[in-house]
């Protein structure tokens, strides 16, 4: 439950998100688990209602789905290689971030997660069982978000304003082409945080770019 557990603290939680309060937000989930269900719903409506603090409720929305293994769960119960457990646990954070808009609450979070999860897995089996070359557009959407982030100026421009936990990873791997193992070495973390870390920062850039791109189709 959150931190302070009474009836005013998922109220609390919304408050905070909506006005981009950041510390706020981050206190009141201080000891809450990452898979709370409470936790994750108000989350997931607040990043789909769009306004203030949307990109404040999917940062954190990607960050505690991540940190529950929730996602990776999902897929490691489809996918047998641990490789293409990560590329695909990675590809699912992207596209729950670039697609929260779609969360309507009529399901819980958890099983609206499921689904993309499941689309992602059956998109990187087809790319696997391929007897044909593949057009070079056809990847999945972390590969796709790392040639955006290192070819294009206005991705970059995004990238910049991600948190720095985020960004200083993401830029050695995806702009300067680092391993993995070289940005934990440079950065002093291990290696399982810096892949964390790159792929919530890529899926915080995708969500970031969808919402620039429905701002300038309102206007």
């Amino acid at each position: 439950m959150l931190r302070g557990d009474d009836r005013a603290a998922p109220h609390r939680l919304r408050d905070a998100v909506s006005r981009g309060d950041a510390l706020a937000a981050r206190q009141l989930l201080d000891g809450a688990p990452a898979d709370d269900p409470e936790v994750l719903d108000a989350l997931a409506r607040a990043a789909a209602a769009g306004g203030t603090g949307s990109r404040l409720a999917t940062e954190l929305l990607v960050e505690r789905l991540d940190a529950s293994g929730v996602v990776r769960r999902f897929v490691r119960g489809a996918l047998l290689d641990e490789a293409a457990v990560d590329d695909v646990t990675q590809d699912a954070l992207i596209s729950v971030a670039d697609s929260i808009a779609s969360f309507s609450g009529a399901a819980k979070v958890t099983t609206w997660v499921h689904r993309i999860v499941r689309n992602r897995v059956v998109d990187h089996l087809r790319r696997q069982r391929a007897t044909s070359p593949l057009p070079a557009d056809d990847v999945g959407p972390a590969e796709r978000m790392s040639s955006m982030i290192a070819t294009r100026a206005t991705v970059r421009e995004v990238l910049a304003g991600l948190p720095d936990r985020y960004r200083g990873p993401v830029t050695l791997r995806d702009v300067e082409g680092l391993a993995y193992g070289e940005i934990a070495e440079r950065l002093d973390r291990s290696v399982g945080t810096v892949k964390s870390q790159v792929a919530r920062g890529r899926a915080l850039v995708a969500a970031a770019l969808r919402a620039g791109l429905e701002g300038s189709t309102a206007r």
